[in-house]
C-alpha cells in the first residue's frame, strides 16, 4: 500500500479542556536518520495526555501546537537512514511524541531503537499500552516500592489501564494481601476479579480503612496518584518500615502532610517509613537498561497468561476528545484506545 501524502492528526492548539482536540489534515511525515515511521493501528489514551492538555504540571514543555499521545501500535511503513531493523511492514509498538508529534494520528515518528517486535498472538490495542501503563506497573512494583513476597500493598484506580495492571503484577510478584480502591460498584467487582483481596470505594479511602484491611498491621506499600489529602492517609497507614510511593497527582489538588503525618514519618523511635517518587519518563532516561528489562518482565508475564491488559472503549480518531472526557470523568475501565481507522 503506497504511503498518501497527507494524513490526520488530532491537534490542540492550545491548552483547555477536551474541546481543544481538534483532527487536522497534515502532511505524512518522513523518517529520519535513524527513525522509522508506524502506521498507526491502535494509539494508547493515558492520563498524562489529560495532564498536559490542561497544562497540569507535567515533567517536559510543551510546544504549541502539538499533537498528544505517547505510546502506539501498528505497522513500520518506511525506515529512515541508516535502519537495519525493524524492517518495513513489521508490526511494532513504540513510544513516540518526545518532538510535540505524537501518537493521535495516522502515522507516527519513532526511534527504531525504541520500536518492540509485537509478539505474536498479540493485539494492536493492548500492545500500545504496554510501554507507559505496563512499565510503570512493573517499574513502581520492582524498582521503586520494592515489593517483597508476602507483603500488602494498596492500589488506587485499581479498574484503570495502570491500575488494572498492579493489581495482577502484585499478585504474580507474591503479594500477601492486595487492597484496591475503585469508584462504583463494577467497577470494584471487576477489581475483585483480578485478584484483589479488599477493594475499598474510591470516594472513601482512609488510612483507618486500609489499616482494618491488615488486620491492624498498616500497609506495606501504599501507591499514590491522587493528591491532596491522599498521601497524608498513606503515610498514617503504614506498617513499619512500608514505603509510601507518589507517580501522580490526578486531581491536581496540593498535596497536603499535617503536623501529624510528619511526626508520624519522623517520630523517634523511627519505624523506618518512606516516601519515594517516582517518574517514568525520567526512569526511562536514567536506567534505559531497567526499564528495558521491565518490558521484558511484563511480556513474560503476558504470554504466561498471568496478566492481562484489559482494554476498555476503543474510539475513533474523531472522538479523542471524548476519550479524555471519558478517562477525566471516571466512566473508564481498563485501557482506552483511539483508532485511526475507527473503533470496530
Amino acid at each position: 500500500m503506497k504511503t498518501p501524502k497527507t494524513m490526520k492528526q488530532v491537534q490542540a492548539r492550545k491548552f483547555g479542556g477536551p474541546e481543544v482536540l481538534e483532527v487536522v489534515t497534515t502532511n505524512t511525515p518522513a523518517p529520519g536518520p535513524g527513525e522509522v515511521l508506524i502506521r498507526v493501528e491502535a494509539a494508547a489514551v493515558n492520563f498524562s495526555d489529560v495532564m498536559r492538555r490542561r497544562a497540569s504540571p507535567y515533567p517536559f514543555p510543551t510546544t504549541l501546537p502539538y499533537v498528544p499521545g505517547s505510546e502506539v501500535a501498528g505497522t513500520v511503513e518506511a525506515v529512515g537512514k541508516g535502519v537495519t531493523a525493524p524492517a518495513v511492514g513489521a508490526r511494532v509498538f513504540a513510544v513516540v511524541g518526545a518532538d510535540g508529534s505524537g501518537g493521535y494520528a495516522e502515522f507516527a515518528l519513532a526511534q527504531a531503537a525504541q520500536a518492540i517486535p509485537i509478539p505474536d498472538g498479540l493485539s494492536a490495542d493492548v500492545a500500545c499500552g504496554l510501554l507507559v501503563a505496563g512499565s510503570t506497573a512493573v517499574l513502581l512494583l520492582t524498582e521503586a516500592a520494592k515489593l517483597q513476597r508476602g507483603e500488602s500493598i494498596f492500589v488506587p484506580a485499581a479498574a484503570g489501564g495502570v491500575g488494572s495492571l498492579l493489581v495482577q503484577l502484585a499478585r504474580h510478584l507474591g503479594a500477601g494481601r492486595v487492597i484496591a480502591a475503585a469508584s462504583s460498584a463494577p467497577k470494584r467487582d471487576a477489581v475483585k476479579a483480578l485478584g484483589a483481596d479488599v477493594v475499598l470505594d474510591a470516594t472513601n479511602v482512609t488510612a483507618a480503612a486500609v489499616r482494618e484491611a491488615t488486620g491492624g498491621q498498616g500497609v506495606d506499600v501504599w501507591l499514590e496518584m491522587e493528591g491532596g489529602a491522599s498521601l497524608e492517609q498513606g503515610v498514617q497507614a503504614l506498617a513499619p518500615f512500608g514505603r509510601a510511593v507518589v507517580y501522580g497527582s490526578a486531581s491536581t489538588a496540593p498535596r497536603t502532610l499535617s503536623q501529624a503525618a510528619q511526626d508520624f514519618l519522623w517520630a523517634s523511635p523511627s519505624l523506618g517509613q518512606s516516601v519515594i517518587a517516582f517518574n517514568l519518563g525520567l526512569f526511562f532516561g536514567l536506567k534505559p537498561q531497567a526499564a528495558g528489562a521491565a518490558v521484558g518482565r511484563l511480556l513474560e508475564a503476558i504470554g504466561s497468561g498471568a496478566v492481562t491488559l484489559r482494554v476498555g472503549e476503543v474510539f475513533p480518531l474523531a472522538r479523542a476528545a471524548d476519550a479524555h472526557r471519558a478517562l477525566e470523568g471516571r466512566r473508564t475501565m481498563g485501557k482506552l484506545v483511539l483508532r485511526p481507522g475507527g473503533a470496530s
